[in-house]
């Protein structure tokens, strides 16, 4: 047999200590995150009815992080039995659906950021921007560019083998050869580099200082929807500063090193890759973030978890109880005891428990979750 024909042996490498702090890492996330994106959703779906641009951002954003959460058991899988046990075509899409999250992450946070630009800045120029209909075309053209780039991201995790104490495994996410990182995996590096993570991050740092730009010219006390505003620009940088940026630096600095195109010595590499191992349960914590934005920032999400917190239904149109009509009788009764004329009271609702809110609204108010 000729000597070109035999498949080197690769002895594996230990990492355990990698293994386990991925294992506990991602046991945490997937637990947070599972409960909380899936309430999300649940409460975005059924109760505040995607009135407006920004909840239909939001209820992308989960959706984008419950994706990844239900694939964690995967990576769970692997990093217990330190092998992967599945198909390798389960290896490609696990790999895929982590740069699927990370950067429609940043692009959705982008356009929650771009639609209170355009809210605040320019309100009147740039009004016709604002529609739900225009929101759910961006947010279909947003999936298909993550969706695409996905593609090329799940060819390349191919799953690998090495011998491990004279028994042959399979790894999955590590062991990419040289030649894989210098003609394949860089140019998408950097190409995911621009587009899903230097463009939004440059998106919503210009949009937070002109924001709060905007802000600040009026002077004076700061009402309530400024400062909402506010805080859903810190909220978003927060988790651009602690999910994104550490893990892209360092993934383009490794991935550079791997291509040779940064000459360094051996120690400062596994450095370079240790550092890649903590930032990337850091990217992954974006999707238990996310829901911060959500409750701190939405008003009517945050009544409704709060009201079913407390085992209550919540008319999320209305912003009111819908167990109101029975406290209105029971004010009713207590004031016809303290000899109240209770036909003189106008009560909401009176013989009409749930009557639809727009009989008694127009039209919802837009930027109710600024």
């Amino acid at each position: 047999m000729s000597s070109a024909n035999v498949t080197p042996i690769v002895i594996c490498k230990d990492h355990s200590a990698n293994h386990r702090l991925h294992l506990i890492g991602y046991s945490l996330i997937f637990t947070a995150g599972l409960l909380l994106n899936v309430a999300a959703i649940w409460i975005f779906l059924n109760y505040l009815k995607l009135k407006s641009v920004v909840s239909i951002y939001m209820l992308n954003l989960a959706a984008s992080d419950l994706l990844f959460t239900i694939s964690l058991p995967f990576r769970i899988s692997y990093y217990s039995m330190e092998q992967w046990p599945f198909k390798e075509f389960l290896c490609q899409v696990s790999g895929s659906v982590f740069q699927i999250n990370m950067y429609g992450s940043c692009l959705f946070l982008m356009c929650i950021n771009l639609d209170r630009y355009v809210a605040i800045v320019h309100p009147l120029r740039w009004r016709h921007l604002r529609r739900p209909r225009l929101a759910r075309i961006v947010c279909l053209v947003v999936w298909v560019l993550i969706l695409v780039g996905s593609i090329p991201v799940a060819y390349v995790h191919k799953s690998t083998s090495c011998v491990k104490d004279r028994t042959t495994i399979t790894l999955c996410f590590e062991n990419f050869s040289e030649g894989l990182w210098q003609k394949e995996l860089l140019p998408l590096i950097i190409l995911a580099e621009i587009l899903g993570f230097l463009l939004p991050l440059t998106s919503v740092s210009y949009c937070s200082v002109r924001i709060f730009q905007k802000l600040c010219q009026a002077g004076g006390m700061q009402s309530l929807r400024q400062r909402k505003t506010l805080r859903m620009l810190v909220v978003n940088l927060v988790i651009f500063i602690i999910c994104f940026v550490p893990y892209n630096v360092v993934l383009a600095v490794y991935g550079l090193i791997k291509a040779q195109l940064i000459k360094t010595d051996v120690q400062m590499k596994d450095s370079v890759r240790q550092a890649l191992v903590i930032t990337v349960i850091l990217a992954s914590m974006n999707c238990t973030l996310d829901p911060l934005i959500y409750y701190f920032n939405t008003e009517g999400f945050r009544n409704t978890f709060n009201k079913l917190r407390r085992a209550q239904a919540w008319d999320s149109e209305m912003g009111t109880l819908q167990n109101r009509v029975t406290e209105s009788k029971s004010y009713q009764a207590t004031s016809a005891k303290r000899g109240f004329p209770v036909q003189t009271l106008i009560l909401p609702y009176e013989g009409l428990p749930f009557v639809p809110p727009k009989i008694f609204l127009n039209s919802p108010i837009e930027d109710s979750e600024i």
